[in-house]
């Protein structure tokens, strides 16, 4: 038996070890005991991305931030996000209660948009798109599936490819994630896929995952930063948590599950120069729309309540300033601003 566990974690680690790994995010979605769903994730990233915080309000026209032939639309719902280098939309969650996130994903391929003839829109648009369209879901898939719009996706600052898949998540417990490979869009849909890190594509992951639930995490766990290790680990801890009524105690789970799957600060691998230290982690309560938020560099965490923030039509734009990384704690929708909002990602 221990001849045949240890040829097995050796086979495992070498399937592991032929996928690269991609900058380090992971997220979770949690179910409590009464049916209210809490989505968790880490960002993770080898500088600081500058993340701010913004609350965009309906009605607000919009276009996907590439110029000529890009898509229009206005908003139909308002929404809670973070951004990205004040150039990209990395999470969210609308007033219909639909959470948005993105992670990197290094074998993103979104096809050459020019060849599609269809409306184009910034990658750093895409998360924005879809909370501003869509309620649920199911909504979103349907329309998502028929590709309505062709991804551009410029480099990011200091030259990184931007590549990312999208996780998405309602007040149903329903999920799915999308990814561009191959210049194809492929969709997963159902309420069993609650985790998603990063590289290799979901499938693979879900087959790599497939074995550590034979192994049985009680029994043995991988441990390194990689993306398919870390989503064994958020898999399993998922799934072993008790599924709690109490919010609090609720909420507190799902940031132990994703704390645990954490990079820590400083972290350097030179054998893995995409693996990068957790910068932030949030959490969802998509019911109680309360959005958490813990900057590593932060002593506390602070939450935003989306029926505290101005997204009735005609208001304007707002930001939570984070630059400088300012000591903040409790609620804090008072201490948004009206502010200029930012550009998408272009060339």
């Amino acid at each position: 038996m221990r001849k045949f566990l240890a040829n097995s974690l050796l086979g495992c680690a070498a399937l592991t070890l032929t996928f690269a790994s991609a900058e380090a995010c992971t997220r979770v979605l949690y179910g409590t005991a009464d049916k209210d769903y809490i989505v968790g994730r880490t960002m993770d990233w080898d500088v600081d991305p500058r993340t701010n915080l913004w609350s965009f309000p309906r009605g607000m026209a919009r276009d996907g931030g590439v110029g000529p032939g890009s898509i229009k639309w206005t908003a139909k719902y308002g929404s809670l996000i973070a951004d990205f280098y004040d150039a990209a939309t990395a999470e969210g969650v609308n007033e219909s209660g639909l959470v948005v996130s993105l992670l990197y994903l290094a074998e993103a391929d979104y096809g050459d948009p020019k060849a599609s003839r269809k409306p184009l829109l910034s990658v750093g648009g895409w998360a924005q798109y879809v909370l501003d369209n869509y309620g649920s879901v199911a909504d979103a898939v349907k329309a998502l599936q028929k590709e309505p719009f062709a991804i551009v996706a410029p480099d990011l600052p200091g030259g990184v490819k931007a590549a990312s898949h999208m996780a998405l998540a309602d007040g149903s417990g329903d999920s799915a994630i999308l990814e561009y490979l191959g210049g194809k869009l492929v969709i997963h849909h159902s309420p069993k896929f609650t985790v998603m890190t990063n590289s290799p594509p979901f499938d693979q992951q879900l087959a790599l995952n497939t074995y550590w639930l034979e192994i049985g995490g009680s029994n043995f766990l991988p441990g390194t930063h990689r993306a398919s290790d870390r989503f064994a680990r958020a898999y399993w801890n998922l799934n072993a948590t008790p599924k709690v009524a109490d919010e609090r105690v609720a909420i507190a789970s799902v940031f132990s599950i994703i704390r645990n799957v954490s990079v820590p600060l400083g972290i350097s691998t030179p054998q893995e120069p995409n693996i990068a230290s957790t910068r932030w982690r949030s959490v969802t309560d998509i019911k109680q729309r309360l959005y958490y938020f813990e900057p590593t560099l932060n002593p506390s965490i602070f939450w935003v309540d989306l029926t505290k923030l101005k997204l009735e039509p005609g208001a304007k734009p707002a930001k939570l300033d984070l630059s400088g990384s300012p000591i903040l704690s409790g609620e804090v929708a008072d201490k948004f601003v009206p502010a200029e909002p930012f550009k998408f990602l272009a060339h």
